[in-house]
């Protein structure tokens, strides 16, 4: 299993991210998201979400559900704690995490992106499976597929009333289409009150797997797997969500 990767995107610089990805870009895709949970064959009302991030997702989702918060950076579960402050936090690697306990479902947004090798995929989808009730649901969220990621660029960012401001850009190639995964060159430009702007680089790699690859390592894990194709009316492909039944107890 390979080691996780110390990126400065979710460490020292994890007080940005709410201003290079602000919590409202999340709301439409968390509603869509709310809805897939809720085709549990049981009711759902316990959520654990794995890969929680500054909690975007969560502070849409908690609307619905009573959330239990995983994630790998402590500073990411700080920026979390101050929009989600109701919220049970663990830090946790989410192929190993295990919390003792199993919930009505499971919900792994794009953090789970950073699995970059199939036997990465395999723990998390395991962990996932582990923390789900019979009856249950695991959702799984990766922003692409091999057969739908293309190499593309992006830029985003806004002010924040301190005065402090932030923008990125990002460029996403694949060095060797024949492994399984991508490279990612983000570029920020921070702003401090005071005017002083500096910038910072780094490459994040990111796995891709096939859809069929999705299906098999799920349907392997025990769960009934099932793909739903989101609603969006943002300007991108929508994605697909891997769904994982967990049979009920008879």
């Amino acid at each position: 299993m390979t080691q996780a990767p110390d990126y400065r995107f979710y460490g020292d610089l994890a007080p940005w991210w709410p201003l290079l990805s602000p919590p409202e870009d999340y709301a439409e895709e968390a509603s869509f998201g709310a809805a897939v949970l809720a085709g549990a064959a049981i009711p759902v009302r316990e959520v654990l979400e794995l890969g929680s991030g500054g909690g975007h997702n969560a502070v849409h989702l908690r609307r619905h559900y009573e959330l239990t918060l995983v994630d790998l950076s402590e500073p990411m579960l700080a920026m979390s704690r101050l929009l989600n402050p109701g919220c049970p936090h663990h830090v946790g690697d989410m192929r190993t995490v295990r919390l003792g306990r199993a919930f009505d479902a499971v919900y792994v947004h794009d953090a789970v992106d950073y699995m970059t090798t199939e036997d990465d995929l395999r723990a998390a989808v395991a962990t996932a499976y582990a923390h789900t009730r019979p009856g249950g649901v695991a959702v799984f969220v990766p922003d692409e597929t091999t057969e739908s990621w293309e190499a593309g660029t992006d830029h985003g960012g806004t002010d924040a009333p301190d005065g402090r401001a932030a923008r990125y850009l990002s460029w996403s190639w694949d060095p060797d289409p024949t492994d399984t995964w991508t490279a990612t060159e983000y570029t920020f430009l921070l702003r401090e009150p005071d005017g002083t702007v500096r910038s910072v680089h780094e490459t994040h790699r990111t796995g891709l797997f096939g859809r069929g690859v999705w299906l098999r390592l799920l349907a392997e894990a025990g769960f009934d797997v099932r793909v739903v194709e989101e609603q969006t009316t943002e300007d991108r492909p929508p994605r697909e969500f891997f769904t994982g039944h967990r049979p009920a107890m008879h």
